[in-house]
């Protein structure tokens, strides 16, 4: 019984009976809260005054081209986004490390904005909940590519801390007449996931004379995505989209 099992389980991948799951980019949903407005780059603003906090959805192409030079050579380059241009295996281009944001505060309403990166959460229309992940997080999880913290592998490992130091977004104030902008990195949404809301908790809009918050204000950003079958052919079949 086996031969015959083997044979049709073998007919089936060459027939490209076997799939990977697809995932399409996240795009802004048309059910925003009413002081969100969504703009052509698929970016979304929140508007109070003027105040501006302004969320992006980040492709994995747009980072390699942002980050061109840290995203070559394969298993060794440096992105601490994205896995560059590894060459994975047929139906794995489309695995993505990380779920990235660009986080654009703009104020000139406010003596001073404080939003705070790690009290920013993903949840997923199932259920999931994702937390946004600090400079620690990250850089643990790349510790296992620095083999014996020296050598080549050591010196990757810092160019890659290097680019999260100056790309992060930072849980610093943007005083009036500032504007500020970095990434909030989120863990690669689940295959089943389609439709994410984007929390911003407490962001902080106005201090007393001892500098605590007296006015914080919790921001929601809604966005979705087609989901689905890559096969081997390169067809792609949407069990899912919004």
């Amino acid at each position: 019984m086996r031969t015959p099992l083997l044979g049709l389980l073998l007919l089936c991948l060459a027939s490209g009976c076997g799939y990977h799951h697809y995932a399409g980019p996240l795009e802004p949903t048309g059910e925003q809260e009413t002081a969100l407005t969504v703009a052509d780059d698929g970016s979304v603003t929140y508007a109070r005054g003027l105040l501006d906090v302004v969320l992006r959805p980040m492709s994995d192409e747009e980072l390699n081209r942002l980050f061109a030079e840290h995203s070559r050579g394969g298993v060794k380059a440096t992105n601490p986004y994205t896995f560059g241009d590894t060459d994975f295996l047929i139906g794995k281009k489309d695995r993505q490390r990380f779920t990235v944001f660009s986080l654009a505060v703009r104020n000139y309403e406010y003596p001073k904005v404080i939003i705070e990166p790690e009290q920013v959460q993903m949840i997923a229309g199932n259920g999931r909940h994702y937390w946004s992940l600090n400079f620690s997080q990250l850089e643990n999880y790349y510790r296992i590519y620095a083999l014996g913290y020296r050598g080549n592998a050591y010196e990757r490992n810092n160019e890659r801390s290097s680019v999260m130091l100056r790309t992060l977004a930072k849980p610093e104030p943007v005083f009036n007449g500032q504007e500020t902008e970095g990434f909030i990195v989120f863990p690669a949404l689940h295959p089943d996931v389609t439709e994410v809301e984007v929390v911003i908790n407490e962001a902080m809009l106005r201090f007393d004379y001892r500098d605590e918050p007296v006015e914080m204000v919790d921001i929601t950003y809604r966005f979705r995505r087609d989901v689905g079958r890559r096969y081997h052919d390169g067809s792609i079949e949407l069990t899912a989209r919004d």
